[in-house]
This record gives C-alpha cells, structure tokens and sequence, in this order.
C-alpha cells in the first residue's frame, strides 16, 4: 500500500511587525504549493539571540541591519539576505484624545516636548528615535517620560490604556489595535522607513532541498504578486 508523502514544514522566526502581514503571506503561499511555513513572531533582538545560540529555524525575517549583523556572526548564510518588505513609523494617540500637529519637524518635536508619556519599540524604530531625540537636543528632558513596552507588549496597547500619551511604532503595529488613533506616518522630513529583510540559517546549510525550499518561499515574499497585501498590511513593496 502506497503512503502519502507528509507536507514540507519550515519553520521560521520573525519580529512582531510582520506578524499579521506574513500571516496572511504564507496562507496564501500554502494554499499555492502546499508548503507549511510555520513562523513565530516575537521581539527582534530576542528572536536574533534565538538565531544566535543555534535554534533550529529554517528563515529567519527581521530589519535588515539585523540580518546583516547573523551574517557578519556566521549565523545566516553569506548571500541569502533578501529586502522583502518596508515599513513606516507611524504615531497614535489614546481613542479620542486630541491629536497633535505632525505634519512637520517642528511640529513632532514640539509634539514630544508637549507630551507627558511617550513610548516608543526597543527594534529600529526605538534606536531612530531615541537618536532624533539627541539631535534635537532634548533626550534629557524627556528621558524620564518615556514608558518602556514589556517585552510582548506593543506599544499601541500602552496608549490604549493611557500609560502613554503618545506611541511610536510601525504602522503595521498600531493600526489594527482597538482603542488608538493613528494619526499617520512620521512626515517626509524625519520620516523613518525599516526594511525588512530575510536570511537563511547556517544551520541548514547542508540541507540543498530545504534550502531551495526556503528560496522558493523567500522569492514569493518579494514578488509583485503580493504587493497589494503588503500595502493593506501598512507596508510597502520592498523593491518599489
């Protein structure tokens, strides 16, 4: 009697930005080749240490300074990083509250400067800020301010609840969160945009059909294909 042959199954890791939208990416990936892509969505640096003490992933999708730095360690295979993906940081506010003006430099900054809370993510956009702080000249005065998100935590549920007046994030993070309002992306001229990278681990290195697997799975990532989805999910086509 002939036995079905079991469905292939990666297994991947990635930062919470790109949850919901590689939710919906490998739903649609299986439902076209019958592959499994399990991925488990946690904080960036906590799935980088992951990757790091040789936890066994198939791909790894974090910002690409990060996959950069699995490279340099020897954890991700040299010439696997592929831009898949862009997103912006975007601000929010508490249900109702009032929304300050953003439209300009100035205006963020005073913004800032006005507000009693602020939070913002400990990934990219967390150090972006932190640095637009400094080069303001006003990260002294508003260090005590800041409402650092429990690992998990995103920042959007600090502003929900109104530990935080005024929420820095991924727009992709904030926009399905009940009990925010999103007031938009950073304007153009402090505007922040992650690019979300792919690597496969060194660790299947030697496995050629699993590798040509994930390239598979990594190609229909970055197509045109699922451009649409991408901008539904608050994000942008990586190569555009």
């Amino acid at each position: 009697m002939q036995t079905s042959t079991p469905p292939l199954v990666l297994r991947g890791i990635s930062s919470m930005a790109t949850k919901a939208l590689l939710g919906d990416l490998v739903q649609a990936y299986q439902a076209q080749t019958g592959v499994v892509v399990q991925v488990e969505s946690v904080g960036g640096v906590d799935a980088a240490k992951r990757v790091q003490a040789g936890e066994a992933f198939d791909v790894v999708l974090l910002a690409s300074d990060a996959i950069q730095r699995l490279i340099a360690s020897g954890h991700v295979m040299p010439d696997s990083r592929n831009d898949w993906v862009r997103s912006p940081v975007a601000v929010a506010v508490q249900a109702g509250a009032a929304r300050p003006d953003l439209s300009h430099e100035a205006a963020v900054k005073a913004a800032v400067l006005a507000s009693p809370t602020l939070s913002y993510s400990t990934g990219p956009s967390g150090v972006y800020l932190e640095k637009l702080f400094e080069r303001w000249g006003i990260a002294d005065e508003v260090k005590a301010r800041i409402v650092v998100p429990p690992p998990g935590t995103p920042v959007g549920a600090l502003v929900a609840s109104g530990q935080a007046a005024l929420g820095f994030q991924q727009l992709s993070e904030l926009m399905a969160l009940p009990g925010i309002d999103v007031l938009g992306t950073l304007p153009a001229d402090v505007a922040f945009i992650t690019t979300f990278s792919s690597g496969i681990p060194s660790v299947i290195a030697n496995d050629a059909a699993r590798v040509a697997a994930v390239q598979s799975f990594l190609t229909f990532l970055a197509s045109a294909e699922v451009e649409a989805v991408k901008r539904q999910q608050g994000m942008d086509w990586a190569t555009v």
